[in-house]
């Protein structure tokens, strides 16, 4: 509880000064609303918020799994050969600097109009996909190189380094990978459902759209402060795991 103290104080104060902001500089409401108007937003329109906050966080996990699928799989396969390391590192770099919004219109057409909610998910895993193949492969190459040689001496097979050795080195860097794409996927899901120009998937884009599009900034900021504590809880559930696992392994 101790923790959570300090934050939350300043959340407080920042909503008071928020507050007083603006009912001293009497702002619109469509400029920027006091922090009363979003509570009664979120409030008033809380069955929509969690329809649509549900849709976005099940692509946002789908998108996830997707990620740490792919990119575990394929980092494992390329830790046993430093060729193929050295071949699929730049395209993986190159993945990850493309801008999402450039490839959506492309993902778009190869999912069909009709599964706007795959291409949400496609676009989605190939933002975290970066996170969790570098995060995989730098731990499985963090082994101790006494140990390297130690199972050498022994004539250790590949399967047994890798299962006795490198995966549980890789444990940690894992975890913060999955950490860093645990957030990055619900970006790429919010910016996918933006960019696909679909409102298929009724997720908080679309709903941020929805109300951009007439002006209810309450509205807006209320979809935004589900995204916010989705985010966070999505967040603390990772921490937790990694927490939990690091305990076990100590």
């Amino acid at each position: 509880m101790s923790r959570l103290l300090p934050p939350l104080l300043l959340t407080a104060l920042l909503l008071l000064a928020w507050e007083i902001a603006c009912r001293a500089f009497q702002l619109p409401v469509y400029l920027l609303p006091p922090p009363g108007a979003v509570a009664l937003s979120l409030v008033h329109r809380a069955p929509l918020l969690l329809s649509s906050a549900a849709a976005t966080f099940w692509m946002a996990f789908q998108a996830l799994v997707v990620a740490f699928g792919l990119g575990g799989g394929l980092a494992l396969a390329v830790s046993l050969n430093r060729s193929a390391e050295q071949a699929v590192r730049p395209l993986a770099v190159a993945l990850q600097v493309t801008p999402v919004v450039a490839i959506a219109p492309l993902v778009v057409i190869w999912a069909g109009l009709d599964h706007a909610d795959r291409a949400v998910v496609a676009l989605a895993a190939a933002v975290a996909f970066f996170p969790l193949f570098s995060g995989v492969l730098t731990g499985l190459k963090s082994a101790d190189p006494d140990l390297e040689r130690l199972f050498d001496l022994y004539g250790a097979s590949p399967l047994q380094r890798l299962l006795r050795l490198r995966l549980p080195a890789a444990l940690p860097f894992i975890l913060e990978g999955l950490r860093v794409a645990a957030g990055l996927s619900v970006i790429g899901a919010v910016v996918a459902e933006f960019v696909s120009g679909s409102g298929a998937t009724q997720g908080l884009a679309w709903r941020l759209l929805e109300a951009g599009n007439r002006l209810r900034t309450a509205d807006m900021l209320a979809a935004l402060v589900c995204l916010m504590i989705m985010g966070l809880a999505l967040n603390a559930v990772v921490g937790a795991i990694e927490g939990a696992v690091r305990r076990r392994l100590a």
